[in-house]
């Protein structure tokens, strides 16, 4: 099994870490997960998780929400920087920021390292591990684009959140699905999510 970090920002589309979380955890993998105080805000406004308050709370908030039994998950808040993901001698074999904000997207463009979703993207870089960023955001500016181009010709994958139509969607958790699975393919993690191509 594999460790994992998941970060949810402050962009619309937090049903996309949530899924990716649920699948991880039910598959037996360990999970630290972050998430800033406006991926909250908008997670209770679009899913309906209401995910604040101390790092045990949230934890069993979490696995009573997603009926989790048995997952490895530890959460720490965005201001906790001795959690063990912003140490490269914390074994992670791959990070995954989504949704992304485009303001989270430049801070590790940047090498900010303000919070622990920046410290924690800056320190898989630097350990050359793999590190996926899900952007959400319509249109895209110059400054975005620049940002994620400085970051893909490092290493960083960028798996913007366009799901595809060839699988003829029924319901948005389609949709989703599609996203996450394609997240999933990306970490080598075996998955039925979506319907693959067949010409």
């Amino acid at each position: 099994m594999g460790i994992y970090t998941i970060a949810i920002t402050g962009a619309s589309g937090s049903i996309y870490g949530v899924k990716l979380l649920e699948y991880l955890l039910k598959k037996g993998h360990k999970v630290y997960l972050t998430i800033t105080k406006e991926g909250a805000l908008i997670m209770k406004e679009e899913v309906g998780y209401d995910w604040r308050g101390s790092e045990k709370t949230i934890e069993k908030r979490i696995k009573k929400d997603l009926r989790i039994e048995r997952g490895k998950l530890s959460f720490f808040n965005e201001e906790n920087l001795f959690a063990p993901v912003s140490s490269g001698s914390q074994k992670v074999d791959a990070m995954v920021v989504i949704p992304c904000s485009m303001k989270t997207l430049s801070g590790i463009a940047q090498g900010y390292a303000n919070n622990l979703v920046e410290r924690s993207a800056d320190v898989m870089i630097k350990e050359g591990r793999t590190l996926i960023l899900v952007p959400r955001e319509t249109p895209l500016n110059t400054i975005h684009l620049r940002n994620m181009l400085s970051l893909s010709q490092i290493g960083v994958m960028i798996i913007p959140a366009m799901p595809a139509f060839y699988n003829h969607p029924k319901k948005i958790g389609d949709l989703v699905d599609f996203i996450v699975g394609k997240v999933l393919d990306s970490l080598n993690i075996e998955n039925s999510l979506y319907r693959r191509w067949k010409a």
